[in-house]
């Protein structure tokens, strides 16, 4: 008797077959994909995939088990994972295996799929609705997958936002508006030497000015920064204000607080190797990235400087508004894991509050 199987399908009709290797079930969301080699763990728990299915690159996952220190917020966030090779055995990142991980915490997951195919289909045609199922057919999953929602349009700021909370006990007072922040920022941001008061999106400007904060950051998160107006016009109404720093969504929620405006990526950035320029002295800084939007600098007002750019696709991966002490990167500074050149940018922010 064979093994049973799963099936993926994307929403232009491919069809992949995998082993299921942990819940059983079906998932339907935005199919995307990562290249990072490590950080599964990291990967999956950072609430900017929110409504997604996430494939894997890397050849093999989870070769070093899974452990307390490497959560970025209090659940799994992906709807499935996808992999060519799974592994499931306890090893330096803690004592479970990835798969069973993954069974315990509900995730549809496959592995024995043929990653490197669909890919290319993602990078030749772009981000896509996707469905994953050990339980029904390719014709009634993709028929599911056609009538699911795009990510376009959705605002899922609120529903990615942990609880209010108070972090650290000294130093300038940040009020951080959680879009979904990944807990590497915020140690980032207290490791810099300041103290957090983090609400969680959906607050108002009169709320945040309540807390007398010294400056204003503003997090990552899921979802279309364009239907994230919420936000946008909280930091609209702060900026000049407050100091600001926003980071991947909150770049992009501070450029449309600007008037300028967002786009959607063919396939976006998702990976921990990609190479982004400095404006103001050509270094370059290798980052972690994990959007599928990006600024657009057409139309910028004046006094707004794009100070990083992206050296695969020369997006703009950083703003700064001298006059209103407002900056921000498209890339994660606090890697986790990964490349630790970008993590200077928590200092120069916490610094620019004394």
């Amino acid at each position: 008797m064979s093994a049973p199987r799963g099936i993926l399908v994307l929403e232009d009709g491919l069809v992949l077959d995998g082993r299921p290797v942990a819940a059983t079930g079906t998932a339907i969301g935005e199919m995307v994909f990562t290249t990072g080699m490590s950080g599964y763990q990291e990967a999956v728990t950072d609430p900017s995939y929110a409504g997604q299915l996430l494939c894997f690159a890397a050849p093999m996952i989870g070769n070093y088990g899974v452990g307390d220190g490497a959560w970025e917020s209090d659940r799994v966030w992906p709807r499935a994972v996808v992999m060519a090779r799974a592994g499931n055995a306890p090893g330096t990142g803690g004592p479970v295996g990835w798969c069973d991980w993954l069974r315990e915490h509900g995730v549809v997951a496959l592995d024995d799929l043929d990653t490197r195919r669909l890919v290319r289909r993602l990078r030749d045609n772009g981000s896509m609705r996707g469905g994953v199922s050990t339980e029904l057919g390719a014709e009634e999953l993709l028929a599911q997958v056609r009538e699911a929602p795009q990510m376009d349009g959705q605002d899922l700021s609120v529903a990615a936002a942990g609880p209010r909370r108070t972090l650290g006990t000294d130093g300038p007072r940040v009020v951080a508006i959680d879009c979904g922040m990944k807990n590497s920022i915020a140690s980032g941001l207290l490791r810099a030497g300041c103290r957090l008061e983090v609400v969680p999106a959906g607050v108002s400007a009169a709320e945040v000015l309540a807390l007398s904060p010294d400056g204003l950051f503003i997090s990552n998160g899921p979802g279309d920064p364009a239907a994230t107006t919420q936000v946008t016009g909280t930091i609209r109404e702060l900026m000049g204000q407050l100091p600001v720093f926003g980071i991947c969504l909150g770049h992009q929620l501070l450029a449309h607080a600007l008037g300028m405006r967002t786009e959607k990526l063919p396939f976006g950035h998702r990976g921990a190797n990609h190479p982004v320029r400095r404006v103001e002295d050509d270094v370059v800084e290798v980052t972690v990235q994990n959007h599928g939007y990006a600024v657009v600098a057409d139309g910028a007002r004046d006094g707004v400087e794009v100070t990083r750019v992206s050296l695969f696709d020369h997006s703009v991966e950083g703003l700064a508004v001298p006059d209103l002490n407002a900056l921000s990167v498209q890339y994660h500074p606090e890697a986790s894991p990964g490349p630790h050149d970008a993590r200077y940018m928590f200092t120069r922010f916490v610094e620019s509050l004394a």
